[in-house]
């Protein structure tokens, strides 16, 4: 399995990285965003690219402009919006007869459900979250939420049960407010990586086939629609 180098036009002047990945027949392709701490390439992004690609499902990764020039500090939601566009389009124009399902880990996931809420993406059926960042770590809130009441596509958020960032009696109550938009997959005991203690007897690769599992079956309900 291996990815092909893409180079996305955010703006006039703004270009940003990717990475295609597809089995040679695809029956739908993920525009999947990054997380704010890590870019693209790390391993969980690239896990689930060739878990993905196994499940018969393309993925078009991409970089945030902070990422691509090495900073810490996130992009603007503004900007953030215009490289989840961007990147949307640009999977659409190099696998044009493909449905699209966009989303992406923590933040990558939330600016795309923003850019959904403020205007939908084109050719994208459904927005998938792995690990929806619902509020900040030992500060329970359902703010961040407020936007998907606006998106009109299906959702599907892939949650550890231990995730600090989505503790499930707020995650829960979100999810059912959205009523049949919104899918809740909860993994016990994994974290906002997807990371599963040793005295579950688990290894963290399981939880990871589970979860992607889950989002193919997912896509397949969405595409099918």
């Amino acid at each position: 399995m291996s990815a092909k180098p893409v180079t996305i036009a955010v703006g006039p002047d703004a270009r940003v990285s990717g990475l295609l990945q597809s089995p040679a027949k695809p029956k739908a392709c993920t525009v999947l965003a990054h997380g704010a701490g890590a870019g693209m390439t790390h391993p969980f992004m690239a896990a689930v690219a060739a878990g993905l690609e196994r499940r018969g499902i393309a993925t078009l990764r991409y970089q945030f402009p902070y990422m691509e020039r090495g900073s810490k500090r996130p992009d603007p939601p503004k900007l953030a919006h215009a490289t989840v566009r961007a990147a949307v389009v640009e999977a659409g124009r190099r696998l044009p007869d493909l449905p699209l399902i966009a989303g992406g880990k923590s933040f990558g996931g939330r600016m795309t459900s923003q850019a959904q809420a403020l205007e939908p993406l084109p050719g994208v059926r459904g927005l998938a979250f792995l690990g929806f960042p619902l509020h900040p770590a030992k500060q329970p809130s359902r703010e961040r939420a407020k936007h998907l009441a606006d998106v009109k596509v299906p959702m599907l958020f892939l949650q550890g049960t231990r995730d600090a960032l989505a503790m499930l009696d707020q995650i829960e109550p979100v999810c059912a407010a959205l009523g049949k938009r919104a899918a809740l997959k909860l993994f016990t005991d994994a974290d906002h990586s997807f990371h599963v203690p040793a005295r579950t007897g688990r290894k963290d690769a399981q939880v990871r086939a589970e979860m992607l599992d889950a989002l193919a079956a997912w896509t397949d309900r969405v595409i099918a629609r």
